[in-house]
């Protein structure tokens, strides 16, 4: 079974870096949003949730340019992404009931992401990178959120919004998950193929 391989040289490119500074938002968001109680206050939770989100935009350029792609980047990345899509999702579940239906879709196409490619991992394959559908959904989710986080009285003046905008979040959850789910069945049909 090939697992990561990391090497020391990896561990301080530019685009790792900003992983690691993506990570380390995700608790001080946490904290802006939950300590907050001023418009003032949800703008700077906001931002803090932007920049987490501008970091995960470049980094991957910077990794193409300046030919600094690692599979510890590939490995680390979309955990950063995930940790601070998960946080956004549960700090708005204290404001937003129809929150836990967005927050229980995620953890079913996480869960899925993470059992199927485990799986392939032990039979030596892989995916090479996020599927467009998947990145489509990262910046939706990204968008909806910041902005229901910007906005927390929007769930009492506009609540139609706020319906629409997890729906938006929801569907294009379902489609990456449906993407994802044909990509790997593909994957382990080519398997049982060069078995056979």
């Amino acid at each position: 079974m090939k697992f990561i391989e990391i090497r020391k040289q990896d561990l301080l490119t530019i685009p790792n870096i900003l992983c690691y500074f993506r990570i380390i938002l995700v608790p001080v968001f946490v904290i802006l949003y939950l300590r907050a109680d001023s418009t003032a206050d949800y703008l700077l939770a906001a931002c803090t949730a932007a920049l987490a989100s501008l970091t995960d935009l470049i980094d991957g350029k910077i990794a193409r340019k300046f030919n600094q792609i690692t599979e510890f980047g590939k490995f680390i990345d979309p955990i950063a992404d995930r940790m601070m899509q998960a946080a956004m999702m549960l700090v708005l579940v204290l404001r937003i009931r129809w929150m836990w239906t967005l927050v229980a879709l995620f953890i079913v196409k996480e869960g899925f992401m993470g059992v199927a490619g485990f799986v392939m991992l032990q039979k030596g394959r892989k995916l090479n990178g996020a599927k467009y559908i998947g990145k489509i959904c990262t910046t939706v989710l990204f968008v909806s959120m910041i902005v229901l986080i910007c906005l927390p009285n929007l769930s009492t003046t506009h609540p139609n919004v706020v319906t629409i905008l997890l729906l938006l979040c929801a569907v294009f959850m379902i489609l990456s998950l449906i993407s994802y789910v044909y990509t790997y069945i593909q994957m382990y049909k080519e398997i049982l193929n060069e078995a056979n």
